[in-house]
């Protein structure tokens, strides 16, 4: 029912007292304060018995992930979520992450996203175990550009390698 405020005076919707929806709430409305189930601190409380912030990290925090994640990697939303469906080696589908494969966070091209869940994105991103995840990556399919940085490192390896040490020795 729309009626004239009585404290703004503009038409609008009918709230009650007289009053519009926001001119009732200033005046007469107080948010229930009572302790966060989960934090324990006496806040105002969304719902659930939980204040806003521990509402939306306990509800929303795969939301608000994906929503950051399309942000900082300028995809659609259904995109991060195709992305992020499973990793692409193991198959791990609980907790999957964006993997540049250029290492390069501002090259956000499809072909170079990829999904991995944390074990295999953390041995990607450590020297030590990142040629094994890129045999890994090269057997499924998927081509991994080297960097000149890439291709020292593999030298360096071949040259310390067990094998290698043994064979000069004999």
């Amino acid at each position: 029912m729309i009626k004239k405020c009585i404290q703004c005076g503009e038409e609008k919707e009918h709230h009650a007292k007289g009053l519009c929806y926001n001119c009732y709430k200033k005046t007469f409305w107080e948010p229930k304060m009572d302790i966060c189930k989960r934090c324990g601190q006496k806040k105002i409380i969304h719902a659930k018995n939980l204040c806003a912030s521990c509402y939306n990290n306990v509800y929303h925090s795969e939301n608000n992930k994906a929503y950051s994640q399309r942000k900082t990697n300028q995809i659609s939303l259904v995109t991060y979520k195709k992305l992020t469906e499973k990793c692409v080696i193991c198959g791990f589908d609980r907790i999957v992450d964006i993997f540049h494969i250029d290492l390069n966070k501002k090259n956000n091209e499809l072909s170079n996203l990829i999904g991995l869940c944390p074990n295999h994105h953390r041995m990607a991103d450590n020297y030590k175990y990142r040629f094994e995840i890129y045999e890994s990556l090269k057997d499924k399919g998927i081509s991994i550009p080297f960097t000149q940085k890439d291709l020292f490192y593999m030298n360096q390896t071949k040259q310390k390698s067990p094998l290698n040490s043994q064979n000069k020795g004999k």
